[in-house]
């Protein structure tokens, strides 16, 4: 996965004022595949209807998504399951919110927001080197900030997409509904099959798995 390659977009004109970011993240629990975080700027057209993506429906978030899409900047960050592995999955998340960011900027041609606002109690500053912008965690921000409650809405709709097309080479899992998390289904095929090469061998039901990938 090449999780530096930046994933943007913008059309619309802005909001007047201050350029404020809502950043979310999708895929802390599961047990493949990477966390995903989103970066939106509402557009002076954005809209309505903006909710945390886990109150909607699949087919109202691909309706929002694609409004978002078509009246906001937008970005995503990645970090993968190597990532997760290596720093742990607090830290992937720190910076799969640096790298949707860092995106967004280059699709606001090298504006920088004056403030981030991010879903949950904690935020990338000081805990990730390349973070330097100014950033507010906000609890349940993203039934609070329409902006957070758009970049939840990209963050889960990119992340469930990856995950379908994960499931293509990787069948036995049903990530295609699971989205990688533990069901029944999943930790049976873990045990059937052994982990594949996206899952998160930090976690400890992937760990656990006895039998080897492919066998």
């Amino acid at each position: 996965m090449h999780t530096g390659i930046p994933i943007f977009g913008g059309v619309g004109s802005l909001k007047t004022g201050n350029c404020r970011v809502g950043v979310d993240e999708a895929g802390r629990g599961p047990l493949a595949g990477p966390v995903v975080a989103a970066a939106v700027v509402l557009g002076a057209d954005h809209p309505a209807g903006l909710a945390d993506s886990k109150t909607l429906s699949r087919a109202r978030r691909a309706v929002l998504e694609a409004a978002i899409k078509s009246t906001c900047h937008w970005a995503v960050g990645m970090a993968d399951a190597a990532e997760i592995d290596r720093i742990n999955v607090f830290a992937a998340t720190m910076l799969a919110m640096t790298r949707a960011v860092q995106a967004l900027c280059v699709s606001l041609g090298g504006l920088e927001p004056d403030e981030v606002l991010i879903d949950g109690n904690k935020t990338p500053q000081g805990r990730c080197a390349d973070w330097r912008w100014t950033a507010r965690a906000i609890v349940k921000g993203d039934a609070l900030e329409p902006c957070i409650s758009a970049a939840s809405i990209i963050a889960k709709e990119h992340r469930d997409r990856f995950m379908t097309a994960a499931a293509q080479d990787h069948p036995h899992y049903g990530w295609e509904r699971n989205a990688g998390y533990g069901t029944a289904q999943h930790l049976e095929a873990l045990r059937t099959h052994g982990p594949s090469p996206l899952h998160r061998f930090s976690f400890a039901p992937v760990a656990q798995a006895a039998l080897p990938f492919g066998k």
